[in-house]
């Protein structure tokens, strides 16, 4: 079965061999992929009963867990990548699992739908009303979207917490990417992806004398 292109190129980042935990794994098939083409390791937090039958009927590592309680059960530094894929919009603190993430991976990989999307921009300006498109599907009554954000909302929440982003692009609907999303992501780009880090600590040495 072909890779969803969003995972393709989350796959593409995630480096042979490495140790990954996937946060809303779902049907487990990223986690799948990863081990069979990159001989990735790693585990699945998932909390819908169906998507951990499937993960376990396609051998893939997988808790049972709600992400809003953090990740407390994994020591520093237990992976490699841990990957979040459109769920940092229905989380209820998702600065705290940013850093959560970087608590317990060495790199953090997230994809959110992008809520500064033109289509809607113009339905918040001349509609005056919550928007809903391809990416947001669903009416603000009955979403599960309770943290919508833009490409900068999410950068500015970075630089808060001193993440530096290693990776960034926007895809569409149906994950493909265009000139004028690499040229206006933050305008065009339906759906954002970024790998990210914790920033270096900078060493300050003191002079020596001679």
């Amino acid at each position: 079965m072909k890779l969803r292109t969003d995972l393709a190129l989350i796959s593409e980042w995630i480096a042979e061999g490495s140790h990954v935990l996937d946060l809303g794994c779902g049907d487990g098939t990223l986690l799948a992929h990863l081990h069979n083409a990159r001989q990735v390791t790693g585990y699945g937090l998932e909390i819908d009963d169906d998507n951990i039958a499937q993960c376990i009927q396609a051998g893939v590592n997988v808790i049972h867990t709600d992400l809003n309680q953090g990740l407390s059960d994994f020591n520093d530094e237990s992976f490699d990548y841990v990957v979040m894929t459109q769920a940092l919009q229905i989380i209820h603190r998702p600065d705290l699992l940013l850093m959560e993430m970087l608590r317990v991976g060495r790199q953090g990989i997230v994809t959110f739908p992008n809520f500064g999307h033109w289509r809607a921009r113009l339905s918040l300006f001349f509609g005056g009303v919550m928007p809903t498109s391809r990416a947001l599907p669903s009416e603000w009554y009955n979403t599960e979207n309770i943290h919508l954000c833009s490409l900068r909302d999410f950068e500015k929440l970075c630089e808060m917490l001193d993440i530096e982003v290693l990776q960034r692009t926007v895809v569409d609907t149906k994950h493909h990417s265009t000139g004028l999303m690499r040229f206006m992501p933050n305008v065009f780009g339906e759906i954002a992806l970024y790998r990210f880090r914790s920033k270096p600590v900078k060493r300050i040495y003191p002079k020596q004398s001679l």
